[in-house]
């Protein structure tokens, strides 16, 4: 509540009272390994685990009166959607590339461990924490490469994975680089200082290609030949869910996003503008972070 959503509520409050035309919205992030794990946990499918914790969620910000708009999700066929076209539009302009990469197999599972399947102890020098996932770690905050967990472990059934090339389609931000910087110096001074110390810390090496895909089944179909039997990584269709909800809760949803002029627009997530600089969507040109701190309490 007070990481995020309370202060975007008293935005929203405030911008109502000055009588801006405002539209506050959220929502849950339903995909990825985070909700496929939870299920096999509780013993449910994903959809059933979703559709729990939405209403739980929902309540919450219900009981602490939060004014949004339309509190939504993101497994909607208007994120599928979405998701699919801004996808086929970045391979259209020759920014996805096919690479096979090695995976950690779970022979006992049979399955692919993505992400939060796979667990072990950070590669990273001086970092050594020992739940770091396969996606990155939580301590140092770098992201990682499954491969290279030492003593890596499956999440499911503890059990050491064996390496297997998988074909994976890959986002090349190398050569979005350019625009993103020139974005990025024409608007970071209205940004607060986290938020231009995380974007710099991520620029200070060239960014390089990331795979948008996943061997699972959880998730937003990819729509091309060869690859249907993936879905896209939830970092790739996650921040499209701002989109999509919106589709969800007005039928005039391309009017906030791609207006005829410029608006403020409040948005807690920067990756999204890679997305948007080649989908003919406005740009973001405010950006706010809200720290997250670690605080000790001495009784």
């Amino acid at each position: 509540i007070i990481g995020c959503v309370l202060s975007a509520d008293i935005f929203a409050r405030y911008c109502r009272i000055c009588g801006y035309n405002t539209l506050f919205v959220c929502g849950t992030d339903e995909y990825g390994t985070a909700t496929e794990t939870k299920a096999l946990e509780e013993g449910v499918t994903p959809r059933q685990i979703c559709d729990k914790y939405f209403e739980i969620h929902n309540a919450v910000y219900r009981w602490f009166d939060i004014g949004f708009d339309y509190f939504g999700r993101t497994s909607t066929d208007q994120q599928t959607e979405i998701s699919q076209k801004m996808f086929l539009k970045l391979m259209e302009n020759g920014f996805i590339s096919k690479q096979s990469v090695d995976q950690l197999l779970c022979e006992k599972c049979d399955r692919f461990l993505a992400d939060r399947f796979v667990e072990g102890t950070c590669p990273h020098p001086g970092c050594g924490y020992d739940n770091a996932r396969g996606d990155q770690c939580d301590k140092c905050g770098k992201l990682i490469n499954a491969i290279e967990l030492i003593e890596p472990r499956c999440k499911v059934c503890g059990h050491k994975p064996t390496v297997k090339p998988s074909e994976q389609l890959f986002i090349e931000l190398g050569q979005l680089e350019p625009s993103l910087r020139t974005w990025i110096s024409s608007t970071e001074h209205q940004w607060s200082p986290p938020a231009r110390a995380v974007t710099r810390a991520w620029l200070r090496e060239s960014l390089r290609a990331r795979a948008v895909t996943r061997d699972l089944k959880w998730g937003v179909p990819v729509p091309i030949d060869g690859f249907r039997n993936k879905v896209f990584y939830v970092w790739f269709d996650a921040p499209i869910g701002y989109l999509s909800i919106t589709q969800v809760a007005t039928k005039q949803y391309e009017k906030w996003w791609k207006p005829d002029k410029q608006y403020d627009v409040s948005i807690p997530y920067n990756r999204l503008q890679i997305i948007m600089l080649i989908n003919d969507f406005t740009i973001i040109c405010y950006y706010d972070k809200i720290s997250y701190f670690d605080l000790k309490t001495k009784l």
